[in-house]
């Protein structure tokens, strides 16, 4: 049988790590980067591992892929700390293992997506799937601030059973936490070379709320479609302004 190490990389998560570490048990290792958490991760994260790793903060795609070498199996799977792997999953991947050698080099999951308890099912959320069952030696998250996804050398497949993600808590903590995103997306794509205009960063801002709410249906999700369309909105428009700053700058 194929053995698994799952990878978690966590900042004062003292309140999702428990319940996402719950759901992961099974696995044969578990893999924490921390970047020196200030509440209670670690604690927490310590009755499941020993494997705890502190290590300074240096992007997504960075941080994750320092997880990745610390792993021992040949098998990763890469989950975030606000994440749930459902029982059915875990049973759908424990199965695939005992079938001896998956023929594929990585698998893509399904997602589920909530926003504080709700699970948001159009607007571009459901269905949603992420490569994040790997195997080690032909995959790794790409170097990104933010957005980091995986690269793997070979055929990929879908699993099909759900990941749960618990994205956002409320409003408030949407706000917050997308100065944050936005600062990291500005700071990737000036990076990158990109440039905008402020009609193009106005023009971006008015479609992200046309494309969540209307094309994709955002309004079959009533007031919460609706919040989520403007807020993703919003979003757009700051870390395209904040991409202006820094050209400026």
């Amino acid at each position: 049988m194929e053995t698994l190490s799952v990878v978690i990389i966590t900042y004062n998560e003292e309140e999702n790590i428990g319940r996402c570490l719950e759901k992961v048990k099974w696995a044969e290792e578990i893999i924490i980067v921390d970047n020196f958490s200030t509440d209670l991760t670690r604690d927490i994260a310590g009755r499941y591992t020993d494997q705890i790793f502190q290590r300074k903060w240096d992007g997504f795609g960075s941080q994750k892929n320092y997880a990745i070498s610390k792993a021992t199996n040949n098998w990763i799977l890469a989950i975030d700390a606000d994440e749930r792997v459902t029982r059915e999953l875990s049973d759908e991947i424990l199965a695939l293992f005992r079938s001896g050698e998956p023929l594929l080099a990585g698998y893509e999951l399904p997602y589920k997506v909530f926003f504080g308890d709700r699970w948001v099912r159009h607007g571009g959320w459901y269905p949603e799937y992420h490569l994040r069952l790997f195997r080690k030696d032909k995959g790794r998250f790409k170097e990104r601030l933010v957005h980091e996804g995986v690269e793997v050398s070979g055929p990929v497949g879908r699993l099909h059973n759900f990941v749960e993600h618990y994205t956002y808590r409320s409003i408030s903590d949407f706000v917050q936490r997308m100065d944050r995103y936005s600062t990291l997306s500005a700071e990737a794509y000036y990076k990158e070379g990109r440039q905008v205009g402020w009609i193009e960063m106005a023009f971006r801002a008015w479609f992200t709320f046309v494309q969540m709410y209307l094309l994709k249906r955002g309004f079959l999700d009533g007031a919460v479609g609706f919040q989520l369309a403007t807020l993703y909105s919003y979003y757009t428009f700051v870390k395209y302004a904040k991409l202006k700053e820094l050209m400026s700058s």
